[in-house]
């Protein structure tokens, strides 16, 4: 009788190839294919973009004190050379300028743009965790998450203190992942514990600091050329794209977050799993 041949161990790529074959054969890949992720990531860069940028054109005039703009943020938070923050910077007025054109009109159609971007990052959470939309009397949480948004991204990016501290770049991570930590339990009504709503924020503050990286050398030469082929149209095209990836972000980091939950429950519970 011939002994039984020892199983073949498989290389580093034929153990991702198995392992998305696994995925896709199971369960995981129904929450891909159900959040549809690219076109929750446009329509999050469309509302971003109507949003966001006045908002925080506007709350960065209010400082008139260090007076950098909404442009040096933008660059500065893409990871971008000096030469592509000058070309961000020809697109927005000055700090006091937009501060002194700004209506109650037009905040107030902010505020509306506002709470559909929130609605719309909500939407995205719930599809993630196979929850039923919220009821309507939840509302105010858009508000209070679009109001601490804007606090966040201020303090962490147009402040002196963190332009001037050492420990800048640890601060900005630990103050984004706590607040997609709360964002994610706050959108969803409680309706997830903490602890399952960590990996999702740890996923996309990961996200995030890859496409910075991304950015840098990939956004910050393509604001220089689309500038001198399409003027200021071109850097618009491309801080849009900008937009587009923090949506992948934000969305695929809630959705790997949920998958890692579910993984590790089910790790926890062998008697949980599917035969």
């Amino acid at each position: 009788m011939k002994r039984s041949e020892k199983p073949r161990r498989l290389s580093p790529v034929e153990r991702v190839h198995s392992a998305i074959r696994r995925a896709r054969a199971g369960s995981h890949w129904g929450h891909v294919r159900a959040l549809e992720l690219w076109q929750r990531a446009l329509s999050f860069a469309a509302l971003g973009f109507l949003t966001l940028v006045p908002l925080l054109v506007v709350v960065s005039a209010a400082d008139s004190e260090s007076g950098q703009g909404f442009a040096e943020w933008l660059g500065d938070g893409l990871g971008v050379s000096a030469g592509a923050t000058a070309e961000i910077e020809r697109l927005f007025a000055l700090p006091g300028q937009a501060w002194r054109t700004t209506t109650a009109f037009g905040l107030a159609l902010l505020a509306v743009f506002g709470l559909s971007f929130a609605t719309l990052v909500q939407g995205g959470y719930e599809k993630i965790w196979d929850l039923p939309p919220a009821r309507w009397w939840g509302r105010w949480r858009h508000a209070l998450w679009l109001g601490v948004l804007v606090g966040v991204l201020y303090l962490s990016a147009l402040a002196p203190l963190w332009r001037t501290s050492p420990a800048r770049g640890f601060v900005a991570v630990a103050i984004g992942l706590l607040f997609f930590w709360w964002s994610q339990r706050l959108l969803l009504g409680g309706r997830v514990a903490w602890k399952a709503l960590l990996p999702g924020a740890v996923a996309t503050m990961v996200g995030l600091l890859g496409l910075r990286l991304f950015s840098r050398y990939v956004f910050s030469p393509l604001i220089a050329s689309t500038a001198v082929t399409y003027g200021p149209f071109g850097t618009v095209l491309v801080i849009e794209s900008w937009f587009v990836g923090v949506g992948v972000v934000v969305f695929g980091g809630a959705l790997v977050g949920r998958l890692l939950h579910d993984e590790l429950r089910r790790r926890a519970h062998p008697a949980n799993r599917p035969r």
